[in-house]
């Protein structure tokens, strides 16, 4: 918000000294279409900028229509609201009522039409919006640093989470308060949202590499909460529950790599076959904790092969890194 506002402020000064310079009466108008014309991203600025353009020039057209027929008279104005404004929204300009507005209402306070008159007020928005755009255009705050900051929130999250779920495997009778979970989707929640505005500041060939991590972790999270309704099924301590809580022990400190190191995926395997050596379950309450570790097994080779997708393999992301280091 605070660039936000330096940025306005530029753009605001900027564009009524130009306003001024060129002789249009009134220039702090142009100031007030500038304050208007400000986003938060590059992308949404040319957005709103073309919206609120093209929006001005049908309620000027329309409502020099209303003066030239029914005069310049306060009612009139009224009219102009009533049946333009339902005109640029259907239009799909919507954002550029509040503009429009401006224009009309500098064309009725001079109180007549003229090629001289229309001209300035298109004069006024290219300035005003121009001004705008230009300070947008020029510099956005960078969100690279942040985004870092929460990812290293998010994987720190996740570690102790299966720092937790291993726990709970060793001691059935541990009980976790779960609140990393909570700060976990906080944090995957407000990435996504800063990934969206890093992908919006980037008119040409915008970068998906954070927006693809944080909706990797969110999906990662859907699939840590089966878990957990699974090993709510492991009421007694056995030796397979053991062996999976060194699984999601290795996974902790996986997790906070960068790439894929595959380290957990093939103990997993390994593991697996060892399950199947192993001599059926004796009693009902055997087979039943030892189906849920089992269900638990499968649900973490989904977790793994989102990861999988999504992360690159220690191998591929050393082989980029001496291709860039080559070039």
């Amino acid at each position: 918000m605070g660039f936000r506002i330096i940025k306005t402020a530029a753009a605001t000064v900027l564009s009524v000294l130009l306003a001024a310079a060129v002789g249009i009466p009134n220039a702090q108008s142009a100031g007030l279409l500038a304050i208007l014309g400000v986003e938060t991203t590059r992308k949404r600025s040319l957005r709103t900028i073309t919206a609120r353009f093209t929006a001005s020039l049908v309620g000027l057209f329309f409502g020099c229509i209303l003066f030239w027929v029914l005069g310049f008279h306060y009612w009139v104005l009224g009219m102009y609201v009533l049946f333009g404004f339902p005109l640029i929204v259907k239009s799909g300009f919507k954002e550029g009522i509040v503009t429009s507005s401006v224009i009309v209402f500098r064309v009725f306070g001079q109180a007549e039409i003229t090629l001289h008159i229309l001209l300035q007020q298109i004069e006024l928005l290219v300035i005003g919006l121009g001004s705008a755009g230009l300070v947008n255009l020029i510099y956005m705050p960078q969100t690279e640093g942040a985004m870092y900051v929460i990812r290293k929130e998010v994987d720190g999250f996740f570690s102790v989470i299966f720092t937790q779920l291993a726990r709970t495997l060793r001691e059935p009778g541990y009980i976790w308060d779960g609140k990393e979970l909570i700060g976990a989707n906080t944090a995957v929640q407000r990435g996504l949202s800063a990934a969206a505005r890093e992908m919006e500041n980037h008119v040409i060939n915008p970068d998906a590499a954070w927006n693809v991590y944080f909706y990797m972790r969110k999906e990662q999270l859907e699939s840590i909460q089966n878990m957990l309704q699974l090993l709510s099924q492991v009421y007694r301590q056995l030796p397979h529950g053991d062996m999976v809580a060194e699984l999601f022990d290795q996974l902790s400190g996986d997790v906070l790599a960068e790439e894929y190191t595959g380290r957990t995926e093939r103990l997993l395997y390994g593991l697996e076959e060892e399950f199947q050596k192993m001599e059926l379950p004796e009693t009902r309450e055997e087979f039943e904790v030892r189906s849920a570790i089992l269900q638990l097994c499968r649900e973490l080779a989904l977790y793994l092969k989102i990861a999988k997708r999504h992360k690159m393999p220690v191998g591929l992301k050393q082989e980029n890194r001496t291709l860039t280091a080559g070039k």
